[in-house]
């Protein structure tokens, strides 16, 4: 009977540990965090299910002790420890991993997986594509940290060809080029790496002298509290070796003659004060600052570098995401207009027979073709086909060569310029999501919507980040973990519906947060009125996508692939881009609204 008992003592322990949750596919860190909101929640476990155990406040400091994915194991005060959420937090770990000089590479495959650590067992922050080059930051046995456009991240080395060129030496002549930098602004962010991607390890005050280590593109490499960081380079005045004329504006003239500027087009500087440089290369020398509110007539841009005329007979490069572009208010003589080509940005792009969004689809134009210019009506470029006929193209989605003016987006890039939009196209890979009754697969569907919005989107200075760009599979985790890693200004979830009652037709979006419902409201409010469905409103809604997302977000059903007339219809071109274009519209008017408020 005594060993009976101890057996189902044993038994009951055993049980017991069992039902214990011990975080799995941990890795453990040292460092610190700092709190970046306001107030949030310590939890008993790494995720949003778990017992909030305490609350710290911004601000606060807390040892880092391990990460699982997007949640930070801390010690909140001596003996009592819990999890905290990364995307609401500030990061400083210890480093690793070993590194050395950045140097580029290319994907040599497609859909390869961009994590948040090196492992699988990390989550998945986006996906590349066949021959997108990015830069190597970090290595870490088979695992390498690149910078990529859509933020930083790191992915398996067998599948990156990376260059075997040396980096440019940090010597001259056997001598150190280190040289001494001076802040030009307040409240400067010091980085952990080259990119806005980056921790922010602390922060440089205008007047500041820093010691510089090296540069890559737009990013000085610095000495900071006896560690390697980083911090833009168009805050700061390099130190020549005529010290003199560090701080005074533009006193050297450059050789180039005056060059005429046909398409009357000027910049204004948004920063309160960048360097112009002697060619367009941040390791070029500085020969003035301008400030902001300024206005030069650009002259040519290369590279995202603009050359402008600082004065008569003065020229200077500047970098050009610093510069808000104006263009001629009154369109150029027709004369010259015709001395001008377009070219097709994107494929797919619709050449229609008057000049706005209304009139008929007379050709579907790819990405490369050109057509002659012979008009600018209403900022759309009357164009001559190859059958002599005339056609219309919006001027914000083509470029331009010669004279004939530049379109943009009337009104909206300002409000879009420097947000974080994700699109997630529904389903992918073996999740095809529904079938419609004419055959249609919903995940194919989505991403051509997708495609475009993202095509719509990528003009306006917006952060445009794709969950999948191919028929590839991605958890509903990985799509919020996307969201979050990026912080999101908007998250938007595309989908097609299917009801077992045939006759059923419109579109439906759904938030679930209170934060959601303001953005769900705009983006349905404005594709509703572009695509002409039923309206079946905006809905509260319990999805994942939206649920487990600390962003603003919406997840749109864009009508019945169930119902055979609305299947027909939203697999058309024409639905394609009233769609992409109601998205697109919603999210001006929303951050319109946001910018006002």
């Amino acid at each position: 009977m005594f060993q009976r008992k101890q057996l189902l003592v044993l038994l009951c322990l055993i049980l017991g540990l069992s039902m214990i949750g011990f975080p799995t596919s941990t890795h453990a860190v040292s460092g610190t965090v700092a709190i970046s909101s306001d107030l949030i929640n310590v939890r008993e476990g790494p995720g949003l299910s778990y017992k909030v155990v305490s609350k710290v406040k911004k601000g606060d400091q807390l040892k880092l002790l391990k990460e699982e994915g997007d949640w930070l194991y801390v010690q909140v005060s001596p003996g009592k420890t819990g999890w905290v959420a990364n995307w609401l937090v500030t990061k400083t770990v210890a480093p690793t991993f070993t590194s050395g000089n950045s140097t580029n590479a290319t994907v040599s495959t497609s859909g390869l997986r961009l994590r948040s650590g090196p492992g699988t067992s990390y989550n998945v922050v986006t996906t590349l594509t066949t021959g997108e080059q990015v830069t190597v930051i970090q290595t870490n046995g088979d695992w390498v940290k690149v910078d990529t456009k859509n933020g930083q991240g790191w992915v398996a080395k067998e599948f990156l060809t990376i260059e075997t060129s040396a980096q440019p030496s940090t010597k001259k002549n056997g001598t150190s080029t280190t040289k001494k930098g001076t802040i030009l602004t307040d409240s400067l962010n010091v980085r952990s790496t080259p990119s806005t991607q980056g921790s922010i390890v602390g922060k440089l005050n205008k007047g500041d002298t820093i010691q510089i280590i090296s540069t890559q593109t737009q990013w000085i490499e610095i000495q900071y509290q006896g560690n390697k960081a980083w911090i833009s380079g168009e805050y700061v005045q390099i130190e020549s070796g005529d010290s003199n004329k560090i701080n005074n504006p533009i006193q050297e003239e450059t050789t180039q003659p005056k060059k005429k500027n046909p398409s009357g087009i000027y910049g204004t500087v948004t920063a309160n004060k960048i360097n112009v440089r002697q060619s367009g290369s941040l390791n070029a020398k500085v020969i003035g600052t301008v400030s902001k509110g300024q206005s030069f007539k650009i002259v040519e841009e290369i590279n995202s570098w603009a050359k402008v005329e600082i004065k008569s007979g003065t020229y200077g490069w500047i970098a050009s995401w610093y510069l808000d572009k104006a263009y001629p208010k009154s369109s150029s003589s027709k004369d010259q207009i015709q001395k001008s080509t377009i070219t097709i940005l994107h494929d797919g792009t619709n050449i229609r027979t008057g000049p706005n969004t209304n009139t008929i689809i007379s050709k579907i134009a790819s990405s490369g073709e050109t057509f002659p210019v012979v008009s600018l009506k209403d900022q759309w470029y009357e164009i001559k086909l190859e059958n002599g006929k005339s056609g219309y193209v919006a001027g914000w989605i083509v470029s331009v060569n010669g004279p004939a003016p530049q379109v943009e987006k009337p009104g909206a890039s300002s409000y879009l310029k420097n947000k974080t939009i994700v699109i997630d196209p529904g389903h992918g890979g073996r999740d095809n999501g529904t079938t419609g009754v004419k055959g249609t697969i919903e995940k194919s569907l989505t991403l051509q919507t997708a495609t475009l919005l993202y095509e719509k989107l990528k003009g306006t200075g917006a952060k445009v980040i794709l969950t999948r760009n191919s028929d590839s599979y991605l958890s509903l985790n990985s799509r919020v973990n996307m969201s979050n890693y990026h912080n999101a200004d908007a998250f938007i979830s595309i989908h097609y519906d299917s009801i077992g009652d045939s006759s059923v037709k419109g579109m439906t979006s759904y938030y679930y947060h209170s934060y959601q419902k303001s953005l769900a409201t705009h983006i349905h409010n404005q594709t509703v009125s572009q695509v002409k469905l039923n309206n079946r409103n905006v809905r509260f809604g319990d999805y994942y996508v939206l649920r487990e997302n600390s962003r603003s977000s919406v997840l749109l059903e864009l009508g019945y692939l169930s119902n055979p007339s609305e299947e027909s219809l939203v697999i058309s071109s024409q639905y394609q881009e009233r769609a992409a274009e109601g998205i697109y519209q919603g999210l001006v008017t929303y951050f319109k609204e946001w910018n006002n408020n």
